[in-house]
């Protein structure tokens, strides 16, 4: 995907659109491939959900502030790898958190990497960064290649697209109900309905 996909300033409009296009790893040697499923957006503007709420710098948060066309890994709870999208201009903080995928291409080297026969290996945005070899490592990474990058598919229709609240964001009062978490409807690889 250009950068000037990323760049644009409507995360949500962006969040949709990602829905269907395939996220590539080149890792470890090994080449993994999944169709983006589920998604979550989350704007650095009055967004109680976002880690840069309100213009919030830290270490971990100043990727978000990058130009669109980065990941952002961050650590959840010390234990879970979470892959975000980075979007919006320099200096405005929006981050669409990919939550699913259907597998595509090496689910083989998945199924080690989980040390699992679990069918499901990219049903969530910790396995599926466990079962891709995401880490940490690779946030501020340009989604180009050679290491990450996604590519394009065929466009989803409106009405292939479920729109819901995001998971696991009640601390955001108010902002927890908004309907920012995009899925393809009646996707068997979708992490909770």
């Amino acid at each position: 995907m250009p950068n000037g996909f990323y760049r644009r300033s409507n995360v949500l409009e962006i969040a949709k659109e990602l829905l269907g296009k395939v996220l590539c790893t080149e890792l470890q040697g090994q080449v993994c491939k999944g169709k983006i499923v589920e998604v979550e957006a989350y704007s650095g503007r009055n967004d109680k959900a976002c880690h840069a709420n309100n213009g919030k710098h830290t270490k971990r948060t100043q990727v978000m502030y990058s130009a669109g066309g980065c990941a952002y890994v961050y650590l959840c709870y010390g234990i879970h790898h979470l892959f975000n999208v980075v979007t919006n201009v320099e200096g405005i903080a929006d981050a669409i958190l990919v939550r699913a995928l259907e597998p595509i291409e090496g689910m083989d080297v998945m199924r080690v990497r989980l040390n699992s026969s679990n069918t499901k290996l990219t049903n969530g945005p910790g396995i599926l960064a466990k079962s891709m070899a995401i880490t940490t490592d690779l946030t501020e990474t340009a989604l180009m290649g050679p290491s990450v990058w996604i590519e394009n598919d065929a466009a989803l229709a409106e009405k292939q697209i479920v729109t819901t609240t995001r998971v696991g964001v009640e601390y955001a009062k108010e902002d927890a109900s908004l309907p920012w978490r995009f899925y393809i409807k009646d996707n068997a690889w979708v992490s909770r309905k």
